[in-house]
């Protein structure tokens, strides 16, 4: 069974939920070329996403997915947050950022009972889920409004675990991917695998349908995800460039540029692993440093010197999200690239 057969696309193409990037413009320019757009819920409160579904379905009546982060939103440790900030010390100097006005709230919410309610004045085709799965009283509410259910795996053990959990299909996310890494059995970054290693493994294992997911960018790639047995193909950073995209202009010029080709895995952002084009903070800081505050937490400080260093069109301290593979990153129509895309799949 492949996407289109489990979800009623005309397409065996996902557009990757990506938070900040996007919003149902997107999402919906990709459901109406056929494939699956997706609307990022990870950075909305319940009505923002209200408002976010009520646009996309008064754009297109075809299949969407709503994406959700599922992880545990941590106490603050006030010596970790003071460590964090001493080693940004240089920066907030630099940039004049006081540290004592740095708000200490979560900047990402986990889908929770508000967002469950939301979903049930909606009709999704696909709920999927990044950091593993909600509580089983969520995730039923989830599957009672008649979305499939998916979440990310980055290792065999993560899919088995998934399918255990009643998922419907399997999100295979390789090392290439751009953005947070769905990691959520441990956090040992040696355990993750490139997609089309880890996806044949999925493949074999699994009784639900894999989609291939990290590093696919165009009709090659597609093909070969399906050469290898997956049941679609996810990609996010080929969509980037795309008019409906939200993708801010530093961001942008990155990816157009030489420095697109060197990405790295960096906790510098929010706390936990995502892939981005590396950037004066990365260099500076390392990519992995220790003592960063638990996701989300980390990313207070950072959008502080974000918003000063992207007023003087530096992208010092901006998040350029992508996979280790941008090639396919160009500024057409969403629905032209969704269309190219679906081309390698033969069947």
């Amino acid at each position: 069974m492949d996407l289109r057969n489990l979800l009623g696309t005309e397409l065996p193409i996902i557009q990757a939920p990506m938070a900040g990037a996007q919003n149902h413009l997107l999402a919906a320019a990709v459901c109406e070329a056929g494939g699956l757009g997706s609307i990022p819920a990870g950075m909305l409160d319940a009505q923002t996403l209200e408002a976010e579904l009520s646009a996309i379905e008064a754009l297109t009546e075809r299949p969407y997915n709503v994406n959700f982060f599922c992880h545990q939103t941590p106490t603050s440790d006030p010596s970790r947050i003071e460590a964090w900030h001493e080693l940004l010390a240089s920066w907030f100097a630099e940039f004049g950022i006081d540290p004592a006005h740095i708000p200490s709230g979560p900047t990402r919410q986990p889908f929770d009972s508000a967002m469950a309610d939301v979903l049930e004045r909606h009709h999704p085709a696909l709920v999927s889920f990044h950091f593993g799965l909600p509580s089983a009283e969520l995730l039923q509410r989830a599957r009672a409004t008649g979305a499939k259910i998916a979440s990310s795996a980055t290792t065999l053990e993560e899919g088995l675990w998934l399918q255990q959990h009643g998922v419907d299909l399997v999100i295979a996310q390789g090392l290439e991917a751009g953005g947070h890494r769905g990691i959520f059995l441990n956090e040992d970054l040696t355990t993750q695998l490139g997609t089309f290693a880890l996806l044949p493994q999925l493949v074999e294992a699994l009784d639900v349908p894999v989609i291939a997911a990290g590093g696919i960018a165009d009709a090659k790639g597609v093909a070969a995800a399906q050469a290898l047995g997956a049941a679609g193909a996810q990609l996010g950073t080929a969509y980037l460039l795309c008019p409906e995209s939200r993708t801010n202009a530093l961001h942008r010029a990155a990816l157009k540029s030489p420095r697109a080709r060197h990405t790295a895995l960096t906790t510098l952002f929010t706390g936990r692993p995502a892939r981005g084009i590396l950037n004066r903070l990365m260099r500076e800081l390392g990519p992995l440093p220790e003592g960063i505050p638990d996701f989300p937490l980390a990313g207070n400080a950072i959008s502080a010197l974000r918003q000063k260093t992207e007023s003087l069109e530096l992208d010092h301290c901006t998040p350029l999200w992508a996979g280790q593979n941008a090639s396919g990153c160009r500024e057409i129509p969403a629905a032209q690239l969704t269309r190219e895309l679906a081309s390698g799949w033969t069947r």
